[in-house]
């Protein structure tokens, strides 16, 4: 895989400043595709798919699904039905697949946009066999190990050879991987071998396995098509191991206000921070509603200047206070930085109690957003 990479030093110079409205988020478009061929070149054998759902991990689906396609991506995953009439209205030759798969009653709709549902169980798959004759394809899912979605391998392998398979137009037979990103647990081997019966049993249909982290594992995994969704927008596939993804996303906020506090004083709500000597503080047009995580209140930081300052005090609906004593860059006006540079999304995420996959979901619409290439 490509090595990771920092923005370029002027990315934030060609976009508008964030001060008059808050914050901005900057997503690089070509970040993303390179990433996208990285994880396809771990295995050349079989074509690289993107999961876009969540408004493309809340990247905005409107840029990033026309870079894919642009890229060459030709098959795309999302969750639901609205999501999928979505991309299909941005993409109009992709074959697009609807992992939560068929609503009661909901087939008439899933054809009129040419979409295909993941079916997990029997009574899915005969809807979809009634309603489509085979004329319009579909995923079988099948459960591996999750517990989650999907037929169990042995109802699965029962199904095989029944006709309903083929009336249900099955083009694709994929499961999900429990623990991809710790390559030493069993519950891989495990989830591989009962899915290379599967594929046996349905030898004439592709099979899909490996998500993000899947795709680093070996060739068990892999099989005809990826499904790569995180790592797309910068997530490491391999925690533990440097991370050769290319960052994506890069959120900077507005500093409102510089003040000076004395020792003993407090900051924010409830006042959960006292200052431990004389301190200066830094206070960010940025809060929970834009989707920062409350609880990396007294635990996260943010850039300025290139220098780590904590945030202290609890993180407000709009504000975010940071200590920015070491800090000499910090002035009204100026700019931190709350994802980017060694701040990426992994990091943010452990800093507040949670995974980079929720950082990213939850980034909110408040910012000014802009588009590199």
């Amino acid at each position: 895989m490509a090595p990771a990479t920092s923005f370029p030093d002027d990315a934030t110079a060609a976009c508008p400043s964030p001060t008059g409205h808050g914050a901005r988020l900057t997503v690089d478009l070509s970040a993303l595709v390179a990433n996208w061929h990285a994880l396809g070149a771990c295995a050349p054998q079989a074509e690289c798919g993107a999961v876009v759902k969540a408004d493309a991990y809340g990247c905005g689906l409107g840029a990033v699904a026309p870079a894919l396609w642009r890229a060459g991506c030709r098959t795309f995953f999302v969750a639901h039905l609205s999501e999928g009439i979505a991309a299909r209205n941005l993409l109009p030759e992709a074959a697009i697949y609807v992992l939560n798969g068929l609503p009661p009653g909901h087939a008439d709709a899933f054809r009129a946009h040419a979409l295909r549902p993941v079916l997990g169980d029997r009574s899915e798959l005969s809807e979809w066999a009634e309603a489509a004759a085979g004329a319009h394809p579909a995923a079988l899912h099948v459960d591996t190990g999750m517990n989650r979605l999907g037929l169990p391998v042995e109802a699965a392998l029962a199904l095989a050879r029944d006709p309903v398979i083929a009336r249900a137009g099955i083009d694709l037979v994929m499961s999900h991987l429990v623990s991809a990103e710790a390559p030493d647990d069993p519950l891989n081997a495990r989830q591989a071998a009962d899915f290379a019966r599967i594929r046996a049993a349905l030898p004439h249909v592709r099979a899909s396995l490996a998500n993000s982290s899947g795709t680093c594992l070996a060739d068990g995994a892999r099989h005809d098509l990826l499904r790569p969704g995180y790592s797309l927008f910068g997530g490491n596939p391999e925690p533990g191991r440097p991370n050769p993804m290319r960052p994506v996303v890069r959120l900077e906020a507005a500093i409102l206000q510089i003040r000076d506090v004395g020792a003993g004083e407090s900051c924010g709500y409830n006042a959960r921070w006292q200052a431990p000597g004389p301190r200066r503080l830094a206070t960010l047009s940025l809060g929970y509603a834009d989707g920062y995580p409350r609880s990396a209140s007294n635990a996260g930081h943010a850039l300025v200047g290139g220098v780590a300052c904590p945030i202290v005090g609890l993180i407000s609906m709009d504000l975010i206070i940071l200590d920015v004593t070491d800090a000499p860059e910090a002035r009204r006006g100026g700019t931190a930085t709350l994802i980017g540079d060694r701040l990426d999304i992994d990091t943010v995420g452990r800093a507040a109690g949670t995974i980079g996959y929720e950082i990213l979901t939850g980034l909110g619409s408040r910012y000014v957003r802009s588009y590199v290439e």
